[in-house]
């Protein structure tokens, strides 16, 4: 969500933090705001809208030359997205600024304590509370440092906070609870900031800051401390990759760029993880045979593009492994009080790792004593951290808010879950496990397949950028794939959009079916027979409507051409990894049809790249 980068060193801090926040665009923001220290005084610049806003008045108004600063992008909780509401935020004399990422869930009582006091707050964010009470502390007598640590002890909520002090120049001190913060490692310098794509122009090396800890960086160390004052340590690690990664490489938008990095991506996920004979090897499956032979029930938590991921993988759980799966919203599950013991194992999947839905929901799970399997796409993040087990998708750094190559990769991951599964379980032979594994081993060619045909997806995206909504239909694995393609339409081309199980047509949602309007189908392999003789059925009906059908089928099914006013062909693979052909058209279609809109496809409105309050 909010993006913090924090500089101390030699470089103009200026140039570091604007340059931090460029790189952190991608998780969506409205506004934006620096603060420098500078001879003994702060200097502030903020701004509401795009990054350019603030880059523009900056440029007219020179701010001095300083090594220390703080900057934020701000995605808005409390208060409109005003000049006024953006980050930083002053303590009541300005001897303090702040900025946070997350939520003080008792910002109200405590604002009313220091309106009682005196103090007047000028904005109405939950922030400017905790920069109030920050000075508070200075005026008190404590150092920065110690003032961090005593807040953070009145505060609830997740926030990430990082601060600076007008008559302090050598530090910037920042504090996490629920919310992600990295520390980077440079010679005669040092970041913070919630992502390390805000500082791998300078350092891969990086340390990431445990729960519940503050942390004080100068030019040439860091000191870790819990709120309490103690010493603590955070998790030292280094980037695999550098800033190309981070780069569009020729491409528009980052978002066609990660949809033709979803070959490389999914063979990265599948990298290292089978020995000779398709027997799978998951390093990072913590859990014993035994404990997993134990499990009697699987629920999957997630929220979005991944929820949908899940809802592909629990087809291929219960069919490989026979264990009965739920898959649950993530935002919902610990709110319905769900049955969960000890032989339940609960697969959290977040592309981010930092997802607060799934990460509360996790920590529900845990509660219960359920073992908790953490698929993810970015080491050392927190819901990782906080499972029983990991599966990394090593998809690469996905900037576009709109998710496409973790999607892919997570479906995958679901699937050598499933198969490790029923390896250890027994209820799949070792030959049949290896045999899916080969054709998992051939998606990268098949996608690559399906983006060298995409072209004609993309002239009929720009013919209906004026219809009013687009439908969604499939069946069985091909459900997901309707609803993923719907969420993906309204995500970046802001319109209508819904998928439906195609079997549930009949019971109400028929009553959308009308002239012209556009139907996507996804037609199952034509090995599912009767299914397959179905959803030709939901065509025709659609089709008497009125309905404008667009059909992906795979290759060689002629049954489906004489009701397709619009064919998708798909090379012919097993339906349960249909999904891994099936969605790309779906991607291209919404990211083309929003860019015939003008919109802005990395950055759609309203949206961040990970969603890391409740």
């Amino acid at each position: 969500m909010c993006g913090i980068v924090g500089y101390v060193g030699a470089q103009s801090a200026l140039d570091v933090v604007m340059g931090g926040l460029r790189r952190l665009e991608y998780r969506g923001y409205d506004s934006a705001g620096v603060a420098l220290v500078a001879d003994g005084a702060l200097f502030t610049e903020k701004r509401a809208g795009k990054l350019s806003n603030l880059s523009k008045v900056l440029s007219e108004d020179t701010a001095p030359p300083s090594t220390l600063g703080i900057g934020h992008t701000r995605w808005a909780t409390h208060g409109a997205a005003t000049d006024r509401n953006a980050h930083p935020h002053l303590g009541a004399r300005g001897r303090v600024a702040l900025v946070h990422n997350g939520i003080i869930e008792n910002f109200a009582q405590l604002r009313g304590q220091l309106e009682a006091a005196g103090h007047e707050l000028r904005s109405e964010t939950d922030t400017e509370v905790v920069s109030h009470l920050l000075e508070a502390e200075l005026d008190a007598g404590a150092d920065l440092t110690t003032a961090m640590q005593r807040v953070c002890k009145q505060l609830d909520g997740a926030f990430t906070l990082v601060a600076v002090a007008s008559d302090d120049p050598e530090r910037v001190v920042a504090a996490r609870r629920n919310s992600p913060l990295v520390i980077g490692l440079g010679a005669d310098e040092t970041f913070l900031a919630s992502d390390v794509a805000a500082f791998i122009e300078h350092t891969r090396d990086a340390v990431e800051l445990g729960q519940d800890q503050v942390v004080t960086i100068t030019r040439s160390e860091f000191d870790i401390t819990d709120f309490a004052g103690n010493p603590a340590e955070g998790k030292r690690f280094h980037v695999d990759w550098d800033i190309a990664a981070a780069e569009k490489a020729g491409y528009d938008y980052f978002m066609l760029k990660e949809i033709a990095e979803q070959p490389e991506a999914i063979a990265n996920t599948l990298l290292g993880r089978s020995a000779t004979g398709g027997r799978l090897q998951l390093d990072e499956m913590r859990l014993s045979d035994d404990e997993l032979r134990a499990v009697d029930k699987i629920i999957i938590i997630a929220c979005g593009t991944a929820f949908h991921a899940g809802l592909v993988a629990k087809y291929a759980i219960e069919h490989w492994t026979r264990i009965p799966c739920e898959v649950e919203l993530a935002s919902e599950f610990r709110y319905r009080d769900p049955v969960v013991d000890r032989d339940t194992m609960v697969i959290a999947i977040s592309q981010s790792g930092e997802t607060m839905d799934t990460l509360m929901a996790l920590r529900h799970a845990r509660d219960q004593r359920a073992k908790v399997l953490a698929i993810s796409n970015t080491n050392g993040s927190t819901i990782p951290r906080e499972s029983d087990a990991v599966l990394y998708t090593h998809a690469g750094i996905e900037i576009a808010v709109a998710s496409t190559k973790a999607f892919l990769t997570q479906i995958v991951a679901c699937h050598l879950i499933a198969l490790y599964l029923a390896q250890v379980r027994g209820t799949m032979f070792g030959d049949e496990i290896g045999a899916i594994v080969d054709e998992l081993e051939q998606m990268p060619a098949a996608v690559t397949k399906v983006l060298a045909t995409i072209e004609p997806v993309r002239a009929l995206a720009r013919e209906l950028r004026d219809a009013p909504a687009v439908l969604f239909l499939g069946r069985h694995v091909g459900y997901p794939v309707a609803l993923e393609g719907a969420l993906k339409l309204k995500e970046l081309a802001y319109m209508q959009a819904e998928g439906f199980a195609a079997g549930e047509l009949k019971h109400g949602p028929i009553a959308l079916v009308e002239q012209g309007v556009p139907v996507f189908v996804v037609v199952p392999p034509q090995g599912r027979g009767q299914l397959h003789e179905k959803m030709v059925s939901n065509i025709q009906e659609v089709r008497a409507r009125g309905a404008r059908t667009i059909v992906l089928a795979e290759e060689g099914d002629d049954a489906v051409t004489p009701y397709a006013d619009e064919l998708v062909r798909l090379p012919s693979v097993p339906t349960l990894l249909q999904p891994l052909v099936a969605t790309v058209p779906l991607q291209v279609f919404a990211c083309e049809m929003a860019t015939a809109k003008g919109h802005d496809i990395d950055q759609p409105r309203n949206l961040a790249k990970s969603v890391t309050v409740e």
